[in-house]
């Protein structure tokens, strides 16, 4: 099942399973997420849930017990159920049952709500600890835009442009954990010019980021900005030859290669008092006009 919501300027379609945005267009029908297509990828804007990334041996340690937890966590898979919907909103609820317990030993109520207004979509998740001990979490998005957007310009004069100068150095993943090594940030200034050979080894992690939103498309072209004010961090990813580009606002990222601790010591992870919640959003708006 799904629902579609929409705006004169924008609809979005949402899938209960992982309450993913499986669908986005213009005003003109113009498809700007990807299709999953299995030739490269399947997912279309998983959400990431209760960690971002792999945990070393896909393993989580919670007071000295080990439990088995997949990359990105289960939300993405899981189906959740509608609470809400009308014509240009919907929230979608997921809580905790004895199958999510054995892997992450945290009772919790995940609600997702999806807003459209104008041309802009909206997505705000509600982690909420429903337990009594306070709870690490992690939260993610990842929206798969195309690349080439459908307005005309060629894949290689498609860009990133960052709110604030990224000079910081980045990281890479090693076996799904994210390396020690720094490396070079290939941001100039504020813009990365998309090409193929920047994913050749993964991701892009943006673990020590300055800007909280970044615009993506190509020069005299339709654009996308990407906002996601409480999100310090940021992963910019494709498969070399795909037709998209993720742009991935995080709240935490992947173990550290060597990291032994508890995943309440996991670097990013937030502690969500007990009767208490974290709210996590983004909101993507579409400009058909110009970059």
């Amino acid at each position: 099942m799904s629902v579609r919501i929409s705006s004169p300027r924008l609809s979005a379609e949402i899938s209960e399973t992982g309450a993913e945005l499986v669908r986005l267009q213009d005003e003109h029908g113009r498809e700007l997420l990807w299709d999953g297509d299995p030739a490269f990828w399947t997912g279309r804007s998983p959400l990431l849930f209760p960690i971002v990334g792999r945990v070393r041996n896909d393993r989580i340690r919670v007071r000295d017990t080990e439990y088995e937890l997949p990359k990105h966590g289960f939300a993405r898979i899981s189906t959740f159920d509608l609470a809400e919907a009308d014509t240009s909103r919907c929230r979608f609820r997921l809580s905790s049952d004895a199958t999510t317990l054995e892997r992450y030993p945290f009772p919790f109520q995940l609600d997702i709500a999806y807003a459209i207004e104008g041309s802009t979509l909206t997505i705000t998740a509600v982690a909420g600890n429903t337990g009594s001990d306070p709870m690490p979490v992690s939260f993610g998005f990842h929206p798969a835009f195309r690349w080439p957007l459908p307005y005309g310009a060629p894949r290689e004069a498609h860009a990133i442009r960052f709110e604030h100068e990224e000079a910081a150095p980045i990281r890479r993943p090693v076996d799904g954990l994210i390396a020690r090594e720094a490396l070079p940030s290939p941001v100039q200034g504020r813009s990365l010019l998309l090409r193929d050979d920047l994913f050749e080894k993964d991701a892009i992690v943006f673990d020590d980021l300055r800007s909280r939103s970044v615009e993506y498309g190509a020069p005299d072209s339709g654009s996308i900005r990407v906002d996601f004010p409480g999100m310090p961090h940021l992963g910019i990813w494709t498969k070399p030859g795909a037709g998209y580009i993720c742009i991935e606002p995080w709240q935490g990222h992947a173990d550290p290669e060597g990291f032994e601790g508890e995943l309440s010591t996991k670097p990013g992870i937030v502690l969500v008092p007990p009767g208490e919640s974290r709210n996590f959003s983004m909101t993507i708006t579409v400009d058909s006009k110009g970059f």
